[in-house]
């Protein structure tokens, strides 16, 4: 880690963007809203876990590199799946795309932090999500709400691109 702050398939809540982005076309600057996924996860259906992989892949499509897309991808599958796995409710995914990176969180509505933990060789592959966010994220954190929270990771332009 390089730095740490602490139903059927995903349907869509909203696409409205949250931030903007400038671009500079011909000397003008203009202020775009900046490219964002957002699908609410319904509660025990791990079938929105590759759903939630494919709206990534498209939302990272027209950002130029989508076969680098996979670091993403996974890490996004981690949090949904542990949204699902261990909190019996329904998850929101919010993903944005800005010019410094990719910021994608996963929120629910169980107050339980998630605690990271080493996996051991020997026992199953279960246990390793965290330790997969926090190794290969250039940042992942958890934010309390009054309900809930949300487990959140960035990548930068050069790692998620």
């Amino acid at each position: 880690m390089k730095g740490q702050a602490r139903g059927g398939g995903p349907a869509t809540v909203a696409a409205a963007p949250v931030t903007t982005v400038e671009t500079a076309t011909d000397g003008v600057v203009r202020r775009l809203p900046a490219p964002q996924l957002r699908r609410r996860l319904m509660r025990a259906d791990l079938r929105a876990v590759p759903e939630a992989r494919r709206a990534l892949r498209e939302l990272l499509r027209p950002w130029g590199r989508p076969d680098t897309s996979d670091v993403a991808e996974l890490l996004t599958s981690e949090l949904v799946t542990n949204a699902l796995v261990h909190t019996d409710d329904d998850a929101i995914l919010t993903a944005t795309v800005s010019p410094d990176g990719l910021r994608v969180e996963v929120r629910d509505f169980v107050a339980r932090r998630p605690r990271p933990r080493m996996p051991e060789a020997a026992a199953d592959t279960n246990g390793r999500g965290l330790f997969l966010v926090e190794s290969l994220a250039d940042a992942w954190g958890v934010c309390a709400h009054d309900v809930g929270k949300s487990v959140w990771f960035e990548l930068t332009a050069a790692e998620a691109a």
